[in-house]
């Protein structure tokens, strides 16, 4: 007996699919800005759950491993390609779903990842960039950031520090240089570990705000455009991890602080609002140091880009509604973040 042809993401989906993607993406016209060619930039940050395996059916069934299925993957392809590069976390070692998700966006749609990050605490991750090749160009630079031995915080085996790094990242924070127009920018996209209490992401935080203020001051660096961006596991505003890593002058936008992070937000208790995910960058030399050749004061350059607006996307309005999932259930197939977005322009 002849063994039956697995379903593709190419393949034409079922007329009632079909319809829910249309709604899909009529809700994408009014919540997401459009792409205008040489104005504006989309950059984007997604932390996709589990995002590794797929089960090629248009509806995965109760007995399936993974729960994400094509007609998942399609609502993700849909979101993904609104964004002209878009970071995105949780990407397994097992990368299934992100091929196919590359054939759903089509030949205009570049990616650059890392490889596995082995041990217990990387859970057996890699962080990705997504790029829409029209309007996006890789321009030289792509690295793992690992702290100097000797910025650690220790002295042998003591701590100076209560909250410094005394070891590497567990998943090493991925910076990449992009071109759109005639700017150019570094994307730095992280994935802080969680840890078993709040207090141990703090070492993490402080440390990479610390070395981005670093290396944005430095007149030697690739370029001054520097973003970061991913799932920062912030809890909340003004936390101890908050303080961390906006102390160098790393801020976002006013108005991403009232944007929910999490499908499972509840908007009755804004005091618990998790501040996970964040696009954040350098306002201007806001924390200053002397030069000692100079006498003069200088801090992390503000970017190049103007900054227009940014938001999130809510898919759990719109996305596989005709499956009745509870918001677990959706989080398995789509995940348990939304997007977050800004929008910049490129226009001198």
């Amino acid at each position: 007996m002849a063994t039956p042809l697995m379903t593709n993401i190419t393949d034409p989906p079922p007329t009632p699919i079909r319809a829910e993607i249309a709604q899909l993406r009529a809700a994408l016209d009014r919540d997401v800005p459009a792409k205008q060619l040489d104005k504006n930039l989309l950059i984007a940050t997604w932390n996709i759950r589990g995002f590794g395996g797929l089960t090629r059916k248009w509806e995965s069934g109760p007995n399936d491993s993974p729960r994400r299925d094509l007609h998942a993957l399609l609502c993700i392809s849909e979101i993904v390609r609104r964004f002209d590069v878009i970071a995105v976390q949780e990407v397994k070692s097992n990368i299934q779903a992100l091929r196919h998700l590359l054939k759903a966006l089509g030949s205009d749609w570049g990616l650059i990842l890392t490889d596995v990050t082995k041990g217990p605490a990387g859970n057996a991750e890699r962080l990705a960039f997504l790029f829409d090749m029209r309007k996006v160009q890789l321009s030289g630079l792509a690295c793992e950031i690992v702290i100097p031995d000797e910025r650690l915080g220790r002295t042998g085996a003591r701590v100076i520090k209560e909250d410094a790094l005394d070891k590497q990242f567990a998943r090493t924070p991925y910076a990449v240089s992009f071109r759109s127009g005639r700017k150019t920018f570094i994307l730095i996209t992280l994935h802080v570990l969680y840890g078993s209490k709040a207090k141990e992401r703090t070492p993490e935080l402080k440390a990479i705000a610390e070395w981005l203020a670093d290396w944005a001051t430095d007149t030697n660096a690739y370029g001054h455009n520097l973003i970061a961006l991913g799932d920062f596991n912030i809890d909340r505003q003004g936390d101890q991890r908050w303080q961390a890593f906006t102390e160098t002058g790393l801020a976002a936008p006013e108005e991403m602080n009232g944007v929910p992070r999490s499908i499972f937000h509840d908007p009755s208790k804004p005091d618990i609002t998790k501040f996970y995910d964040q696009i954040a960058w350098f306002w201007g030399p806001d924390v200053t140091s002397k030069s000692k050749k100079s006498g003069k004061t200088k801090g992390p350059p503000k970017l190049t880009m103007r900054y227009v607006k940014g938001g999130y996307f809510d898919f759990t309005k719109v996305a596989l509604k005709s499956l009745k999932l509870t918001k677990t259930q959706l989080s398995w197939r789509i995940s348990d973040h939304y997007p977050l977005w800004a929008e910049f322009s490129v226009q001198d």
